[in-house]
């Protein structure tokens, strides 16, 4: 493992003992000391929504905007400006994105009134306690030149608003 060798080199055998962001920190480190450049990329990607829980796969084009930057190695991390919206992984079929939509109104339901549809009257409130539940943003490591995903595990935007919309989803690659 990179880590582990590098922390060797520092001259730290117990490595396992540092938090993983001060490992990181010291692999970054060492990376700077043997010339390997790593690329701050950004990207995006756009696309229409129907709203509703409307699921959206973006593993292939993520897949090919990696492909297109020739990185090898690193992360790449995804964030939906707005705060209806949200970035998750699941296995993309559609009996679990059923599952998932019928979870989701389960635990919040779209038809009772929000605190937020009494200051604003756009009833969306709903929309917006799931995208904090979900989340904005997601982080996947690649090797290779591939995504690390697992074989039934797809990345995927989320529009929890209660209408159509136009989504932009912001995409940066950190690595070599």
């Amino acid at each position: 493992m990179i880590i582990r060798e590098n922390c060797r080199k520092l001259g730290t055998e117990n490595w396992g003992q540092f938090p993983i962001f001060f490992t990181l920190e010291i692999n970054c480190l060492m990376m700077r000391k043997e010339n390997v450049k790593m690329k701050v990329i950004g990207d995006s990607l756009s696309f229409s929504t129907g709203g509703f829980n409307d699921m959206k796969d973006l593993t292939g084009d993520v897949s090919k905007k990696l492909a297109e930057n020739k990185l090898q190695n690193g992360i790449v991390n995804l964030f939906v400006p707005g705060s209806t919206g949200g970035l998750t992984t699941i296995e993309y079929e559609s009996g679990l994105v059923k599952d998932f939509s019928e979870f989701l109104e389960k635990i919040i339901p779209s038809n009772v009134t929000y605190h937020h549809d009494a200051r604003w009257g756009d009833g969306n409130g709903f929309s917006h306690v799931r995208a904090s539940l979900v989340g904005p943003s997601l982080t996947v490591p690649f090797s290779n030149g591939a995504l690390n995903l697992g074989t039934w595990q797809q990345i995927v935007f989320v529009d929890f608003d209660n209408r159509s919309r136009s989504r932009t989803i912001l995409i940066q690659f950190i690595g070599e």
